[in-house]
């Protein structure tokens, strides 16, 4: 028997097994957070061959490549699609212990069959002729793709002046098969007031708005008018980047107007007048989702950027990205109780990059949650570099031991490739071992009913919940 990714991979115990086969795999997936690109779902996008298809949008696999020693040209440089498939076929052996590796592999398998089918120098070849031909048939579209993993609603990363054009589209067309794709209204670059297109920017946010903005209250207002044009094609959440939280004070409207004034000119902002701006902006929309019942995501820790050759040569979001680790257990509170003192504070999930923070983001979600919601605020699945099985799996036990983890929204891909949801088939094994290891030590009752009801809940029911129903 097959050792590697085998039915039963991760899954060690009678308990475990059962709860994946007979309850987790087969239920479709909400993929309510992910970065793949509108159009290309829209347009139902087909791919030439391989290379283009795994490389092109996976910043992952570029950071492993980078890692094994592969020159740019063959990552994001000005080497054939078929060259750079060859570069990864043959540093992916090298990758063990690297969720990569596994999820190369099951991507290979999941998409084109290939069980067992070992990824190196050896098949590179078989496999790029092999997959070759069957990316020219309709399921291997953009479209295709997201069905073979039986993805039910996709919740794409939008920002507030986007035309929406691409889910109109989609929306309005007739083949969509059962698929929902949903904006996301992400106005990071809206409360970066330090940065230097801030004041371009805003300058494109009275255009499109036709609203003169000259005071911190003209800004909430633009940026309401944007969100329920985002509400209006079907927005279920919006979501904010957060490099790193600081302390903020509660400042006067005056005070938030002479900041505003002060970013638009380009003139250098003391850091607290900055954190405390953006805090303000944040408070405002968090009550604007609440009173629309949006869900707010909290995307909390990553040093960007952090390598000026790869920035130069491959731009932003290139794998160039790192964990902050500054404190954030203070402000986080604050900034939630001042929604929750007025009883503004929506349905947020909370994320954190250093999982060092794992507990400080559940216990601050426990501080916040309400009567009629269950786990109003969620402790959010390992992001990035933590969904792993480790980082999975502490994050689960952390969510599990300080707070409920049978209410969980669970995984999603936070993703640009659209190969990336045999992540959901990870997590469900990973979620089933642990649930079945904590039967078999006694930890945890055998009672099928109730073991069946939270797989099944974490893995779909609970996000269907929150972004469907």
């Amino acid at each position: 028997m097959n050792n590697y990714l085998h039915t039963d991979f991760l899954l060690d115990t009678e308990t475990a097994r059962r709860l994946y086969h007979d309850v987790a795999a087969d239920l479709p997936i909400i993929d309510y957070h992910n970065h793949l690109p509108p159009e290309e779902v829209a347009h139902n996008r087909s791919w030439d061959n391989l290379g283009n298809l795994w490389l092109s949008h996976d910043h992952y696999k570029w950071r492993v490549m980078r890692w094994a020693g592969v020159p740019e040209s063959h990552i994001t440089g000005s080497a054939t699609d078929k060259e750079k498939f060859l570069a990864f076929a043959q540093i992916l052996p090298k990758a063990i212990g690297n969720p990569m590796h596994h999820w190369s592999h099951l991507e290979l398998w999941r998409y084109f069959g290939d069980e067992g089918k070992l990824i190196n120098s050896d098949t590179a070849e078989e496999i790029w002729q092999s997959t070759q031909a069957m990316l020219s048939q309709p399921e291997f579209r953009a479209q295709g793709l997201l069905k073979k993993m039986k993805v039910e609603l996709i919740g794409t990363t939008d920002d507030p002046l986007d035309s929406l054009e691409h889910h109109q589209a989609f929306a309005a067309s007739p083949h969509k098969d059962g698929l929902t794709m949903v904006p996301t209204f992400r106005p990071d670059r809206a409360l970066a007031i330090e940065g230097s297109g801030f004041s371009a920017y805003l300058e494109k946010l009275e255009t499109l708005t036709g609203q003169p903005i000259s005071t911190f209250e003209h800004l909430v207002s633009a940026l309401t008018d944007r969100l329920e044009y985002f509400i209006a094609n079907g927005c279920r959440a919006a979501d904010h980047g957060i490099g790193q939280l600081e302390q903020a004070d509660e400042l006067s409207a005056s005070q938030l107007d002479a900041i505003l004034g002060k970013g638009r000119q380009g003139k250098a902002l003391a850091p607290k007048e900055a954190e405390s701006f953006r805090m303000a902006v944040l408070v405002e929309l968090g009550r604007g989702y609440a009173r629309a019942d949006l869900v707010m995501q909290l995307h909390i820790g990553p040093l960007r950027n952090n390598s000026t050759q790869i920035l130069t040569a491959a731009g932003s979001d290139s794998g160039a990205d790192s964990i902050q680790d500054t404190p954030i257990a203070e402000p986080l509170n604050k900034l939630l109780d001042r929604m929750d003192s007025t009883n503004e504070l929506p349905r947020t999930i909370l994320y954190a990059l250093d999982p060092s923070k794992n507990p400080i983001i559940v216990t601050t979600a426990g501080n916040f949650q309400s009567g009629g919601i269950a786990g109003k605020v969620q402790a959010g699945t390992a992001w990035w570099f933590n969904d792993q099985l480790d980082g999975m799996e502490n994050q689960m036990n952390h969510l599990a031991q300080m707070g409920l983890l049978s209410t969980f929204t669970g995984m999603l891909t936070d993703s640009r490739s659209f190969l990336s949801f045999p992540r959901h088939e990870y997590f469900r094994r990973l979620l089933c071992r642990i649930v079945g290891r904590w039967v078999t030590d006694g930890l945890a009752p055998n009672d099928h009913k109730m073991l069946d009801e939270i797989i099944a809940d974490i893995c779909y029911h609970n996000a269907r919940r929150w972004f469907i129903e």
